[in-house]
């Protein structure tokens, strides 16, 4: 964005705008590893003001020299570097940050409210959305949607996009469409509009007709995934499309969510929860399979690395949960079935697998219990997060997940990597769908530990791949697996996802440099000297 375009678009909206150099310093940074400076600052303050950026993004497309991207941002707690770009970074959290209307089983919101701030709304209903993640009360429900997001409840209820209801989004050309399940008549009435929204159903509905079968035949066999676009999810058996799914996940590569609607749940405050501590990677992984059947609302997962990190640097966090001899590997189990007889029903079921198989067990229906054992899992990233040493927890191979029955064996692959390059590691995550985050310990100042950063990546998402894995469980493509996309899903399937970009966004206007087109080399210019979160602080204009 030029001097003279960030004038012009001050005439057409009512928000900020602005070039200052400590606002483009503090957005070229998220939660990655990489640093991308923008060249201008946009804080909407409604859909309008999208559309004014989008369409001036538009107008100069074609025009060299004067050419600039969009990319949309919430609060930058993406891990893979998805809201980092060199164009105009359009940021919602400061005044696109309500709810705008409430139902008995739906809530309609802007982008840039926080989950956590919507969750306490909801709970005071008696609803909630169920796929919130450890990040709930940092990240916004745009880039939720933004990356299909999932969290600990994602086992039994799914991820946010099958929570999502409808989206409104401001399209290439500045125009705006609304997306939800339509019947097969309806797409008919779509594909006649000589629009930018019929370009999209016609273009869209006409690729799944003639890839059917390579879509279907190249989905990763895993519980969750986020890599690529969700082309298998658009078209239903009976005719209906629904362009929501695909644009969940996009990290706003085809257009920008402006406005979200999303489908809500009774909440049940009361759980039973069931905690088992084992010193075998290969007793843990069966006690999931077998826990499986019982359907929990959650099956989480901690390391002894991590909980070893907890104990030196937060110790109050595990005194008097955790044995004094540190198991290899803790496993919280949840119940929220139903009654409460229900639950107590489950947990004792639950109790007597873990008992088998693990050194101990805790169970507990108190509250200030469960805050307590939860919190071992919840802090983990806050705290590797606050490590002020020069070695920080990078988040390099963070999203892997794999068949569940091949659990062991990928924790196992994992620490031998690790091992080899001889590095520390923190690992923590969803057993249930054997979906971890693992952050080796390294110093970017250094450049030996910079070169290290890709040796580890290739080994970790080759072995993934290798097991049927997907290099994104939940937090998604972004700049970071980029690379390993193609690899994922072969040439044809990859070749289409160019395709859909195509469709949607021809003159790569949307995030460029996301998700497709990208190579080692460009994550190697982009890798930052040093890591932070900084950025998560203060989202008001700076102008």
């Amino acid at each position: 964005m030029k001097p003279a375009q960030a004038k012009e678009l001050r005439k057409r909206i009512q928000g900020e705008v602005t070039q200052n150099k400590e606002a483009l310093d503090y957005f070229s940074t998220d939660g990655s590893v990489f640093q991308i400076q923008p060249t201008g600052v946009v804080y909407p303050r409604s859909i309008s003001d999208v559309q004014q950026t989008v369409a001036l993004a538009h107008e100069v497309a074609d025009t060299k020299g004067k050419a600039f991207s969009i990319v949309a941002r919430g609060m930058g707690t993406d891990q893979a570097g998805a809201p980092l770009g060199d164009g105009a970074m359009v940021v919602f959290p400061a005044h696109m940050n309500k709810v705008l209307a409430l139902t008995k089983d739906t809530v309609t919101v802007q982008p840039g409210i926080i989950f956590g701030t919507l969750q306490k709304i909801l709970n005071t209903h008696g609803r909630f959305l169920p796929p919130y993640p450890s990040s709930i009360n940092y990240a916004t429900m745009g880039g939720a949607v933004g990356n299909n997001t999932c969290g600990e409840k994602t086992y039994k209820y799914g991820s946010t996009a099958d929570w999502v209801k409808s989206l409104k989004v401001v399209l290439d050309d500045g125009s705006v469409i609304e997306t939800k399940r339509i019947s097969r008549r309806e797409l008919n009435r779509k594909k006649g509009l000589m629009t930018r929204e019929g370009d999209l159903y016609r273009g869209i509905d006409g690729l799944i007709q003639d890839n059917s079968k390579l879509i279907k035949e190249m989905q990763p066999k895993t519980s969750k995934n986020s890599a690529g676009y969700r082309l298998s999810q658009i078209k239903g058996k009976d005719g209906s499309i629904d362009l929501t799914q695909l644009f969940v996940g996009s990290q706003g590569t085809l257009g920008v969510i402006s406005e979200i609607t999303f489908k809500t749940a009774p909440y049940e405050p009361r759980t039973n929860l069931v905690v088992g501590f084992f010193d075998s990677l290969e007793n843990a992984g069966d006690a999931v399979l077998k826990l499986q059947k019982l359907n929990p609302s959650a099956m989480e997962v901690v390391d002894y690395y991590l909980l070893d990190f907890l104990r030196k640097n937060q110790p109050e966090t595990i005194e008097g949960l955790v044995p004094e001899e540190l198991p290899k590997i803790v496993i919280l189990c949840e119940f929220d079935n139903g009654s409460h007889f229900r639950q107590n029903v489950l947990g004792r079921s639950a109790e007597r697998i873990m008992k088998k198989l693990a050194v101990s067990v805790k169970s507990t229906v108190n509250p200030k219990e469960q805050q307590r054992l939860w919190k071992i899992r919840h802090s983990a990233a806050a705290v590797i997060w606050m490590n002020n040493g020069p070695k920080k927890a990078l988040p390099i191979i963070e999203d892997g997940c794999v068949p569940v029955e091949k659990l062991p064996e990928f924790l196992d692959g994992v620490y031998k990597i690790l091992k080899k390059h001889k590095l520390e590691i923190a690992v923590w995550g969803h057993a249930g769908d054997a979906n971890f985050h693992m952050q080796p310990f390294m110093d970017l100042t250094k450049a030996g530990d910079r070169k290290k950063v890709f040796k580890v990546m290739d080994e970790f998402y080759g072995m993934v791949i290798k097991m049927g894995g997907t290099t994104a469980g939940e937090h998604n493509d972004g700049l970071l697996r980029a690379p390993y996309l193609k690899k994922l899903y072969g040439e044809e399937m990859y070749d289409l996802f160019k395709q859909v970009k195509d469709i949607c966004d021809p003159k790569g206007i949307f995030n460029p440099r996301i998700k497709l087109d990208v190579t080692k080399s460009d994550l190697e210019k982009v890798l930052r000297h040093e890591y932070s979160m900084r950025h998560l602080y203060d989202h008001m204009p700076m102008t």
